[in-house]
């Protein structure tokens, strides 16, 4: 049975909420871009072995929606299969998990292990950016 071992990781600063240095980044763009950089620690890996991008994400809407995962692994210019995970807390370990179930089912050798939120960029579920009608709120 293969052993599945973490060869590499890296995470970013973490930001104030709705006004730290990172209130304006995307999460598409900051996950591909800390997921490029943990690629970089590891020159000996050729990418195209790379068999699946597992991304987690707690809350999997706006910008953070539809398959993350497949959209970093686009941006990283990988374009390996992505899928995204939500398990709210436990979103990017449950990515991690899966990768090193895979691995010793022997479904590849391969795996990036990837989580993101930006819950800074979102008010009450919804994108902060939007102006909110005042009919939707309630007293």
């Amino acid at each position: 049975m293969p052993e599945a071992v973490i060869v590499a990781y890296g995470r970013t600063p973490i930001g104030r909420a709705n006004k730290g240095s990172l209130v304006e980044v995307r999460p598409d763009d900051l996950a591909a871009h800390i997921t490029t950089k943990v690629l970089q620690k590891v020159p000996q890996l050729d990418r195209t072995t790379i068999d699946d991008l597992m991304c987690g994400c707690g809350l999997p809407a706006g910008e953070q929606g539809f398959n993350l995962g497949r959209v970093v692994s686009i941006l990283t210019r990988l374009d390996v299969p992505g899928t995204t995970v939500n398990r709210y807390c436990a979103s990017s370990l449950q990515t991690s998990r899966m990768a090193f179930h895979a691995i010793k089912a022997g479904e590849g050798d391969a795996f990036l292990s990837v989580g993101v939120e930006c819950v800074s960029r979102y008010v009450n579920g919804g994108d902060r950016r939007k102006r909110r009608r005042p009919e939707t709120d309630h007293p």
